[in-house]
This record gives C-alpha cells, structure tokens and sequence, in this order.
C-alpha cells in the first residue's frame, strides 16, 4: 500500500479497486501505521487530539477490522472502494462496529461511538485495509500495540507500563506450564497476561487460563482489547478493585476468582504515598493493614491496632499471596524502599511467615523513565512453609534505554554488531535456570544464613565488590579495617550535622552547608543559605568543626559518598544533618583516610549500602560497615597522604584568591 500524504489527503482524490479479503498481506509494521495515525489526529481531527482519546478510537477500528476479517465473505467491508462517497464508508463502519459490540459486550459499552468525520475515518480506514491483522504476527501486533498504548497511558494513579523486557523476564523466570491458572491482580493494560499469552503460543499450549482484574475501567478495556488481538477466548479481565475483600467482588468476579488457586501471579501494582489504602473495612482483611510492634529481640508481631492508611503496593503482596495456592509463586516489581527500610521490615515478618523469598532482582534507576523516576526491584515468592536454603539475586545495571526513553546500544564481543545494552533478558535466564555463578551481578545466590537482618537488596550483597576485596587482601599488600572497627578502636570519631530551620536561612553571613555544597573535594565559597552569629553560637560547641575533619555526604539521591575537608577557611561553619563529621583521633593521616573513601573500591562499598528509605537515600549506619583496603607499605601512605594534602591545600588557596576578587569588588 502506497504511503499517503497526511496533510493533503483526500479520499475522493484517491481512486482504487475494490479490496477482497484473499489478497490481504499480513501486516507487518503496524508501529508506523499507528504512528501516522496518530499523526494525522494531532494535525487535522478537532477534538480528538488527546492520546487516550486516540487510542480508544484506533481500537475500535481495530476491533472492526479484525471482525471484518473473521466474518465477512468475498469483499472487505473495512476498506474504501471506488468512487464511493466517504458517508456510505462511514455507515458501513458504524454497522460494523455495532455488531462488534453485540459480540464484544465486556469490551465495549453499547453507547460507544466512532467518534470521527467520514473524511477522516476514510484515512484511517485507508492505512489499514490492504493488511490482515488476524494474518500478522502477534510480536508485531504486540509490540505496535504497547507502543499505542505506551503513549496514550501515562500513569495517572502509581501505574506505569511495564517494559517489555522486564515482563518477559518475570514472566521466563517463573515458566508456567500447561495447566496453570495465572492472574495479574493489578493488570492495567496488560502487559503481563499478553506476553505470557504469546509464551503459551509459541510453545503451542492451549491448556492455561490467564485473569486480569484493574479498577480502571479504561485500562481494563485495554487490556481486552489487546489480549483479544494477540489470542482467542484463553483470558478473562474484570473491572473492580482487587484490594476489595473478595466478598464484596461482583458475582462475575466471585463465580471465577477465588483465593488459594493461581498457580503463578505476575503484577506491577500501582505504588506510592500519594494513593493510600484507607478505611478500617478495608485495612481489617489485612495483616499488613494492622500496626505491628518490634519486639525488643527478635522480630516483629502484629497487634490487633489498625493503621490510618496503607501504601497500595504492601496490601498487593499479601493479596498476591492469598490468592496463590500452596506452592505457587509471585514475582511483583515493588519500590525499592521495602527492601532495605527498617521500618518496613514487619513486611518480611508476614512474608516469612507464609512464604519463601526466591528471588530478588534490582532494576536501574531508568526503568521506568521517562514515566518516573522511582528505584524498583523485582521480588519472587513462592507460598510455602518449607523454606529454602538460598535465594537467587542479580542486579541490572542496564536495561535497554536511558532516562529519556531512547535505546542504548553496545557492542556484542562476539559478533561486533550493535545490540541493546540490557541486562534484563540474561538475568531472566539465569534465574530460570537458577545459575550459581560466581563474581557476577548478574546472578549469585544469598544464603538465608547470609541475609543481614531484612535487607533485600541485591547491590547489598554484590559478589563483585566482595571478590575485589579478598583480592586486595590476599596480596597481601593491604590490611582490611571495617570503618565500625576504627570507631570502635577510637581511632575515628563519628558524629552529624543539625536541622536548623529554613527560617534562619539568609538572617547573617555564617555558611549552613548542605550536601550540594560539597563538590569537587571542597565546600563551595558561595553557599546559598548563611545564617546568623545568633545561629552559628547556638550549634558551635556542640559540632565542634575543626581543621581537619571529613564531610561526608550520608543522605540524598545522586550526592552521597561526597567528601570535603574542613580547611582553615571552613571554620566557621554549620553542617546539615545530612552530613557526617569524621574526625581521625589516631592511626590514620586523615589526608589518607579522605583518599580511601574517595577510592573505586570503597565508593562502590557506599553505593551498595546506600538504601533508598521513604522518599531519601541514605547510607546511615550502614557506614561503619565500609572495608578500608589500608596500604602495609607505610612509605605509600606518607605520599599518598602528602599528594592529597597538597592538592587541598592549592583548592583552598584558589578559593582565597577567589573571596579575596569577590570581597573587594565593585
């Protein structure tokens, strides 16, 4: 089919033979029909200019293509024909999708329209009629369709469209078999139950049953739409809250869900602090509704005390988890935040109390982006009382795309061609085939043994970082020293900043330093917010900062492990809170100890023990559990030392100079 002008289209210009449905060739890139399509809407359609709008549209006109295709003989109804007047196009359209909807009622509302001109619907009909969508293959409907939709759906309420690669690793990682039942809880577009409709296909089962349940009715609607394009009757999609106790479902929902008999749940649940769960009916169904209390040893119990309000994400896990039969699994992408918080530790409580964690994986920050900036992990659960003795972690540190969306490439070692630089699909197969290699973030097993308290985080446990410093050792060329061994020894004292209060930003000329003020080995000469003398000698003995000390930045996205030290032109000063003050009493030259936290080494120590907590990221105590590689060659350490503390000596010379320009100018 001939490519057409959008801006200058016109059917009564575009003469053509009448198109019979044998001559259909399957479709082969309907991403660029979809794009022109929506095209053609944003420059020409008034009123429809909205990308949900536009998608609603494209798929109902899908839905009468495909229709078409199915029952109509000889020649195509879905199509132009010569010489024919755009209003008997539109008509023959209509009727269509009138009996698309008597035989789509759970997709389509009876009041639904096409809502476009005859001369528009003519193009749109235009770009689709030579193709065959029930001919095409379903990766090709599958991957135009996510992007349609991709754009049409932004997120509105802690949703977002998951990533194809990180659905088909969950979905490879946990390999449903024929027979199995499957639900995706918080289904959304659809994602999950579409792909692991196309896995069955390709291994050409037609044993298992796939459920979806969204509350959005929209999404839901999308979610048949599209699994209707990619299969036959192998689904069911229901609109209504999941989180609802089940007695409360519709009749529909309630004569086919029930809890303890899904094989395999797969889900990304809406997440985040602005959509909580609230009401006492609501909470009460739950474990993780009520309040629980540490015990003063060991664990956490819950009370019969029940919370104002619940991030959504927690209930799912233990919706997920009771609809689940014995034996069956879970993988669900959750914020990062639960699995390092300590208080979201009573989480793992109830976890562990009915489950086995089987997995844990860490997605890179641009996941999700440009949708959100929000760190997610991948957690696998399998509901049982026998617990297993390791579990499988990995870390992606690529997943295909940068933060705005667009594809990042590498080159492959063996074949020198350009390829995605993702790391998700090799996870998945190492999980799948739970691959025990050693050294690589890229799957290692975690004895339960091994855990530290209830952190769950992968990066926390990196093989890598744990190799790279028995190597150190074993040359024996240095001497490994935890920085908790050094405070304990009183070699090091560590103490932090104070909370002023922005009232008393801009009351005086004292610099409050705050962790963007620590850059390039130094505190700014300019900091934005100074306070009063009034200020500074309230917090003055207490911070006690002296020549010498250590800034450390220990809270804050994207600024921790930033060091400075204190010169003879930081004296007077206050720190923020979320600065740490390392002051070495003994042993070491702090000039070498500012040189080993700046090293490869133990910057990839801090980021590890850097935990995203509620809406900040912070390394906290977990500092003292930083290994320093300290140097057995003294003469070393004397000229590294001496390197560094030239070098902070010429820093602060130039910002002299620099206050000196300043101070006496104009």
């Amino acid at each position: 089919m001939e490519k057409l002008d959008l801006f200058n289209w016109s059917s009564s210009r575009y003469s053509r033979r009448t198109i019979s449905l044998a001559e259909l060739q399957p479709v082969n890139n309907l991403k660029l029909i979809f794009r022109e399509i929506r095209d053609y809407f944003a420059g020409n359609v008034t009123g429809i200019t909205r990308d949900e709008k536009i998608a609603q549209n494209i798929m109902r006109l899908l839905f009468c293509k495909i229709y078409d295709e199915k029952t109509s003989i000889g020649i195509a109804k879905f199509a132009n024909r010569p010489d024919e007047p755009v209003n008997q196009l539109w008509a023959r359209v209509n009727n269509l999708f009138n009996e698309v909807k008597e035989k789509y009622p759970d997709v389509f509302e009876r009041y639904e329209e096409i809502e476009m001109r005859p001369e528009d619907l003519s193009f749109v009909v235009a770009m689709f009629e030579g193709y065959s969508i029930l001919q095409a293959d379903r990766d090709v409907i599958g991957d135009a369709f996510e992007e349609l939709i991709g754009t049409a759906f932004r997120g509105g309420e802690g949703q977002f469209f998951t990533p194809r690669n990180v659905v088909a690793m969950m979905v490879h990682a946990l390999s449903p078999q024929a027979g199995d039942k499957i639900i995706d809880p918080a289904c959304g577009s659809g994602g999950f139950l579409a792909y692991t409709l196309r896995y069955f296909h390709s291994r050409n089962e037609k044993d298992f049953c796939l459920v979806g349940i969204d509350k959005d009715r929209f999404l839901a609607t999308i979610a048949k739409t599209y699994l209707s394009l990619i299969g036959d009757d192998w689904y069911h999609i229901y609109c209504d809250n999941s989180l609802e106790s089940p007695d409360k479902w519709s009749a529909d929902i309630k004569d086919n869900i029930r809890c303890g008999e899904f094989d395999i749940v797969l889900t990304n649940p809406p997440f985040g602090a602005k959509i909580p769960v609230v009401g006492k009916r609501l909470l009460n169904q739950y474990h993780l509704g009520h309040r629980w209390q540490k015990r003063t040893k060991t664990g956490w119990y819950k009370t019969s005390g029940l919370l104002d309000k619940q991030a959504p994400q927690v209930l799912f896990i233990e919706r997920c988890l009771q609809l689940l039969r014995e034996g069956g699994k879970l993988g669900i992408v959750l914020p990062d935040g639960i699995f390092g918080n300590p208080s979201d530790s009573y989480i793992w409580e109830y976890v562990f109390n009915v489950s086995s964690v089987i997995g844990v994986i860490s997605l890179p920050q641009e996941t999700f982006q440009p949708s959100t900036h929000t760190k997610t992990s991948v957690l696998f659960l399998e509901k049982t009382t026998n617990k297993r003795n390791n579990l499988f972690m990995a870390i992606a540190n690529n997943v295909g795309h940068n933060k705005n969306g667009k594809p990042v490439y590498k080159t492959d070692n063996i074949t020198g061609k350009e390829i995605l630089d993702d790391d998700v699909p090799i996870i998945g197969k190492n999980f799948a085939a739970q691959d025990r290699r050693e050294g690589s973030h890229l799957g290692f097993q975690v004895s339960y043994g091994d855990l530290a308290g209830r952190i769950f985080v992968p990066k926390y446990y990196n093989p890598e970082i744990r190799k790279e410093l028995n190597d150190l050792e074993c040359s024996g060329k240095y001497s490994l020293k935890s920085i908790g061994d050094l405070v304990e020894d009183k070699a090091l004292q560590i103490t932090r900043g104070n909370e002023i209060g922005s009232r008393f930003y801009g009351t005086g000329e004292i610099p409050f330093i705050r962790t963007s003020d620590i850059v390039n080995w130094e505190i700014k000469f300019d900091p934005i917010k100074s306070v009063s003398e009034e200020v500074y000698e309230q917090y003055k003995r207490s911070q006690d900062v002296q020549e010498g000390d250590i800034l450390f930045v220990s809270d804050g996205t994207f600024l921790i492990g930033r060091t400075a030290i204190v010169t003879k032109l930081d004296l007077q000063i206050i720190i923020q809170s979320h600065l740490k003050k390392i002051r070495v009493l003994r042993q070491l030259d702090p000039h070498y100890l500012f040189y080993l936290l700046n090293s490869k080494v133990v910057r990839k120590q801090i980021d590890a023990k850097t935990f995203v907590q509620a809406t900040i990221s912070t390394v906290g105590n977990r500092l003292n559990e930083v290994i320093l590689p300290i140097s057995n060659d003294q003469d070393e350490v004397a000229r590294i030392a001496k390197e560094i503390e030239s070098i902070i000596s010429q820093k602060a010379e130039l910002r002299k100079k620099a206050l000196s320009i300043v101070d006496n100018s104009i």
